[in-house]
């Protein structure tokens, strides 16, 4: 029997791999904590956009009958992942980042990780750069075999816990990948509980470019380990984007990351200023690839590529409550008090919504000048699925940039974003995301990310030899102009 079907089967719960709670969870922490979580199914926009409400029932019954059976909180940390990831929404998780010391110091901070970077490509575990110490892991080596499981086994057994947005798997394998760049990376943490070393160490069987087939052991890392692989981020008040002019004189637009509320960055005015002076560029590139999201930092581009007022009329938002739960306060965190009366001034709408007043326009970007005089493209990937996939989509539907890359992650048919409540459990310590407005598509759209215009993924000979195909063919389609 697989690890993930004896944790979740309703059968022995303990881990042995994992530490235990410091403190006994009671049967009634436990009830309060099952509570909770039924009080926010109950406002979450999305939990019934892709399940029905009988699908629903007996996914929080299985939920609950694994999660009060569970004698660690890796089991209850798999319980509440499993069933939070069958609502199918990409902005609803168990938040690495959000949760308490004592949680962090049990689940997070372990001696289990893996001493390579890598991607997945197409089932495959490809390696794109090796901290082991082997020197044999070379950027392009597929992993064959981690301590005799099958790479692709390691993959599918994973998958069913990754928050998506409906049927979007690329964007699931996506979370899987560990490219450097991440505190957490999801996979870490899923590995060290299905997956984890034996007496501190990996066997590695793998291919590497040349095509030869070998083997090798390498010590597992801990988190320090894992954070030192890639370069520290720039301090508070330095760009977190590049911009860069190629000697054909195209210029590429590197974002990252679109979170840039953290420090004093002035992110606005140093975009515009690149924007408004690119007038002797002969092309703009803007590389989003890996970038979930963050704020809305893709308007002042859109801005510059339309001659006209962009109206945003394409989704609708839509919450469950008028007033979250009273009794919940204490548990649903918010940045925003306000959050907890989204729903107050809204109107009915049906099915158990409220959307807003009617007399409310249509969110709008102005378009503003100078507008970008010069061929765009956007490089993309299955990260881009908040802020960065309504960047990708509307582009798309506008015909303002070409695309290139992968598909999107997110959803057309709508994602749940807006605010979010922090849910805490009290009984296990855990800590989920709530998102508390759902975006809906005001014309029936299909259960798929965005589809690039020119579709490139790259592959491992691509990246043994150091190649980016993406961005070449961006830079080819430039230059045919």
């Amino acid at each position: 029997m697989h690890r993930r079907q004896l944790i979740l089967g309703g059968a022995a719960l303990a881990l042995g791999t994992g530490p235990a709670l410091s403190a006994p969870v009671t049967a009634r922490d436990l009830s309060l904590d099952l509570e909770i979580v039924r009080q926010a199914v109950s406002i979450h926009p999305g939990a019934r956009r892709y399940l029905d409400e009988s699908q629903l029932r007996a996914a929080q019954a299985g939920f609950e009958a694994a999660y009060q059976s569970a004698e660690s909180l890796d089991g209850r940390f798999i319980a509440l992942s499993q069933f939070l990831a069958r609502l199918r929404c990409g902005h609803t998780q168990v938040n690495f980042y959000n949760q308490s010391r004592a949680v962090e110091a049990d689940l997070l901070d372990r001696r289990t990780r893996l001493p390579f970077l890598f991607v997945w490509m197409d089932g495959a575990m490809i390696v794109t750069a090796d901290h082991s110490g082997s020197r044999r892991l070379d950027p392009g080596t597929e992993i064959l075999t981690v301590n005799g499981h099958p790479a692709g086994r390691i993959l599918a057994e994973m998958m069913p816990y990754m928050r998506a947005d409906g049927s979007n798997d690329g964007k699931r394998r996506d979370l899987l990948s560990v490219p450097g760049g991440e505190y957490h990376p999801t996979f870490d943490v899923f590995q060290s509980v299905f997956f984890p070393p034996l007496e501190g160490s990996f066997a590695l069987t793998f291919r590497r470019p040349n095509g030869m087939t070998e083997t090798v052991r390498v010590a597992a890392v801990d988190l320090n380990a894992r954070r030192a692989m890639t370069p520290p981020p720039p301090p508070d008040d330095q760009p977190l984007w590049d911009w860069s002019v190629r000697p054909d004189g195209v210029v590429v637009l590197t974002m990252p990351t679109w979170v840039v509320y953290r420090g004093s960055w002035d992110w606005r005015g140093w975009l515009i200023e690149r924007l408004d002076g690119l007038g002797d560029a002969s092309g703009l590139i803007i590389d989003i690839r890996g970038c979930e999201g963050g704020l809305s930092c893709g308007d002042p581009i859109l801005a510059r590529l339309s001659n006209q007022d962009l109206i945003l009329d394409d989704y609708e938002p839509r919450v469950r409550f008028r007033r979250s739960p009273p009794e919940m306060d204490a548990y649903f965190e918010a940045y925003d008090p306000e959050s907890r009366t989204l729903g107050m001034q809204g109107v009915d709408v049906g099915d158990g919504f409220i959307g807003y007043p009617p007399a409310r326009p249509a969110d709008r970007i102005a378009a503003a000048g100078p507008r970008i005089p010069v061929r765009t493209a956007v490089l993309m990937d299955a990260a881009n699925s908040s802020a960065t996939f309504f960047f990708t989509a509307r582009l798309k539907r506008l015909g303002l940039a070409r695309l290139f890359g992968e598909t999107s992650g997110g959803n057309l048919k709508g994602i749940n974003a807006g605010q979010i409540f922090f849910v805490r459990l009290p009984g296990s310590g855990l800590e989920f995301d709530l998102p508390l407005v759902g975006n809906f598509p005001t014309s029936l759209q299909p259960d798929e990310g965005v589809a690039p215009d020119v579709r490139i993924t790259c592959s491992a000979q691509d990246i043994a030899a150091g190649r980016d195909p993406v961005l070449s063919a961006a830079v080819d389609w430039i230059q045919r102009a």
